[in-house]
């Protein structure tokens, strides 16, 4: 079969904030551009996971009379505590000693995966077409190397490579001007920055695996609007990592932990440091009697201004968390993603209008807020590699006394899958066993993400080394992909006394950290058939 071929002036990859951005922008600014969306999910929103604390300045830029269209913005914060715990203890923090950019009154607590489907919908009344369940598998190229598009993948092949009784070939769509707005790690953008050199000259990028779940509580423990957050206990003092807990509407609160992807003991489990955490007085009295009725788990990405790439080339631009625009400090990271959409909707006009050359991106990009903001911000990640308390000092020092403008930039140092010591050098971890009341396991974590893939189709999850994992990872670290995979994605198994990998794909919950955190970078995520992975509500 031939491959259908469909032409735009503006080809979007992602329907998350940044994508959907842009795409709106684009329309305000001409409502002719022919604009489409592309999303790997089943649904807009299927795919989305955050805290989510919303600060609304680029929505205030974006649709400024959004109170009034029915948005998913309801409750406002009121209330804020910080918490640092030891193993029984808490103390909580002065809030007015915190720094400005941890601060969050006038933001709102709201779901990231509700807020897109809305933005969907006001992109729809504009025009802009949007097709979910449609991943972008591949960049299509012009003999000159400039980009020319993307093609969706192919629907109804079988673990084998074989075309099943199902099979449909992707579609081409060719585009003057491609922006890619994948995400943390996109499979795509991850191809770009190496084959443009859009990181030269910069940081190794930094990563954290961040956790979430919704629960039901019970009334007396509820306090609407109230913000919490936390550092210090189960995680040891040279591991960087913290909550959130974030009291929604309808007795609900979500709450979550975060773990730096450079943490450096093989045997640790970022998915059991979060269920431990729960167990701790302070958190467990506020959940007890509750019930847990979502989880989810996602990469993000923390490395800021010095690991940020070039986000344009030719023939397209790189925006969002698939550059990496998130403000660490802040915890936040879907404003800015927007504001970099905005940006990228007016530079693309511009191109196409007055044929301004789209490395204009850059220059913006470098005169608005969001550029201040992670300017401001630099030096907060990378302090914590001195540890919890020097971090939390020279935070105070950074971020108080000198609101980020130091007149020096501290440096990422490595990338976070060369940070794990051998097995044998670091302490093993004995986590407890779940008690299905405040603690689970992956099984049934996995279960409430309403994760599914197609049956018989090419494994998602590829490995370059088929047999690294037993002669080498699991000797020198014994195996960290049982551990880092949220999902329950990796196991080893003996078979007739032989150890064998084995890979549960229908787990992957996309969040991208095995491509991540893999010591020997072995494990490639690419995209599943159409519509597999999760379908969160309201994350």
């Amino acid at each position: 079969m031939s491959r259908e071929t469909m032409e735009y002036d503006v080809v979007i990859v992602g329907g998350g904030p940044s994508g959907l951005s842009t795409a709106i922008k684009l329309k305000q600014l001409d409502a002719n551009l022919n604009v489409c969306v592309l999303e790997k999910a089943s649904e807009i929103g299927a795919h989305i996971l955050s805290g989510n604390v919303f600060e609304t300045r680029a929505l205030d830029e974006l649709i400024p009379n959004w109170k009034e269209l029915n948005s998913p913005i309801k409750t406002k914060v009121t209330k804020e505590k910080f918490l640092f715990l030891s193993k029984n203890k808490s103390l909580s923090w002065p809030t007015w000693l915190l720094p400005s950019v941890q601060k969050n009154h006038n933001n709102y607590i709201i779901s990231l995966a509700n807020l897109c489907r809305w933005l969907a919908e006001q992109a729809e009344a504009l025009g802009v077409e949007i097709f979910p369940g449609f991943p972008a598998s591949e960049i299509l190229y012009n003999v000159d190397g400039s980009i020319k598009g993307v093609s969706t993948q192919d629907m109804g092949i079988d673990k084998e490579g074989n075309k099943k009784d199902s099979y449909e070939p992707g579609i081409d769509l060719k585009a003057k001007v491609t922006v890619f707005a994948e995400g943390c790690r996109g499979h795509l953008g991850k191809q770009l920055i190496k084959k443009f050199n859009l990181n030269n000259g910069k940081d190794p990028q930094q990563y954290g695996i961040g956790f979430k779940e919704i629960w039901e509580i019970d009334e007396k423990n509820h306090e609407e609007g109230l913000v919490m957050h936390s550092a210090g206990w189960p995680l040891d003092n040279n591991t960087y990592g913290g909550s959130f807990i974030y009291h929604a509407e309808n007795k609900q609160v979500f709450l979550g932990y975060v773990i730096g992807l450079d943490y450096k003991n093989p045997h640790l489990s970022p998915f059991d440091e979060f269920q431990r955490f729960k167990t701790h007085p302070a958190i467990k009295r506020i959940i007890d009697g509750g019930k847990r009725i979502s989880y989810g788990a996602r990469a993000l990405i923390e490395g800021g201004l010095q690991s940020l790439p070039k986000m344009f080339m030719p023939g397209g631009l790189l925006i969002g968390c698939d550059a990496g625009t998130l403000n660490m400090p802040k915890i936040k990271g879907s404003h800015t993603a927007m504001k970099s959409g905005i940006i990228a909707g007016e530079v693309i006009y511009e191109h196409l209008k007055n044929n301004k050359d789209l490395s204009i991106y850059e220059e913006k990009f470098k005169k608005s807020w969001v550029y201040d903001e992670l300017f401001r911000a630099r030096n907060v990640k990378p302090s914590f590699s001195w540890g919890l308390i020097l971090g939390v000092i020279f935070t105070g020092i950074d971020q108080i006394l000198f609101r980020g403008k130091l007149p020096f930039t501290l440096k990422h140092k490595h990338a976070d899958h060369e940070t794990l010591k051998q097995a044998n050098e670091m302490p093993k971890i004995d986590y407890p066993k779940p008690d299905n009341i405040i603690t689970f396991d992956k099984t049934s974590s996995v279960y409430l993400t309403g994760t599914n893939h197609a049956d018989n189709q090419p494994v998602h999850l590829q490995l370059k080394d088929p047999n690294l994992p037993i002669s080498h990872n699991l000797i020198k670290y014994d195996e960290p992909a049982q551990r880092y995979c949220p999902a329950g994605v990796y196991e080893i198994q003996k078979e007739n006394d032989v150890n064998k990998f084995v890979i549960n794909s229908q787990n992957c919950i996309h969040c991208k950290t095995c491509d991540i955190k893999e010591p020997s970078q072995n494990i490639i995520w690419v995209t599943p058939e159409g519509g597999g992975g999760p379908k969160y509500g309201n994350m």
